[in-house]
């Protein structure tokens, strides 16, 4: 007997009705996988990258933690990324976070939580960095939420730095990570206009290489 049977059942509704609208559906994803995008969000089972961007399985590679960090000693999420850019030849990289987000709030407070203490460390990091600009905002929810922007910007930078993202830049392979920011209350994403899609963008403190200019 299936303790979870609902979840069966759905799963068989589910799969009879692509089935319906595509007999071919299955045999093709079985196939191969040749997703364009590769999504790192949050672990918040609010925000399901399938469903919120209206794609379909095998369009979207999935990588999810809590808060949607990019941690440059977090050989999980690099081994993502790695997989993605260097076998699935991903052209965009969606870095996504959203309002509300429990890791980001949890990391604003001085409170001890236990072992996530630690991973929270790295959002902490952004807060003490952008300390003077979070002050000046009075209202306590537009201050989170800036804050939830804020940790999205920073892992995009952390991402780029990466070597993974800059030698397949340094080899012409066109690559664009973005930052989003997803609204729970109104379901609806959010540019924060942060696109990054090559080495030029970045600070030369965390170049691994130079590209030539003008022949130079």
């Amino acid at each position: 007997m299936k303790i979870l049977k609902h979840l069966f059942d759905n799963n068989r509704e589910w799969s009879e009705k692509i089935k319906a609208e595509d007999p071919t559906f299955f045999e093709q994803l079985a196939l191969q996988q040749a997703p364009e995008y590769l999504w790192i969000g949050c672990s918040d089972s609010r925000v399901p990258a399938n469903q919120l961007t209206g794609l379909l399985p095998g369009d979207v590679f999935v990588h999810r933690n809590v808060a949607n960090l990019v941690v440059h000693t977090d050989f999980n999420c690099l081994s993502v990324v790695q997989y993605a850019v260097e076998v699935l030849k991903v052209k965009h990289i969606i870095i996504c976070g959203h309002y509300g987000c429990g890791g980001v709030l949890a990391a604003m407070q001085n409170k001890e939580l236990g072992l996530i203490d630690n991973w929270l460390r790295n959002i902490k990091d952004i807060c003490h960095k952008h300390e003077e600009a979070l002050s000046a905002i009075a209202d306590q929810q537009t201050r989170e939420d800036y804050m939830c922007e804020l940790n999205v910007v920073e892992q995009v930078a952390n991402l780029c730095h990466t070597t993974i993202v800059q030698n397949a830049w340094k080899q012409g392979q066109a690559l664009s990570v973005h930052g989003w920011v997803y609204g729970i209350k109104d379901g609806k994403l959010h540019d924060l206009d942060v696109c990054v899609t090559g080495v030029e963008q970045i600070p030369d403190v965390y170049r691994i290489f130079r590209q030539r200019i003008l022949g130079k």
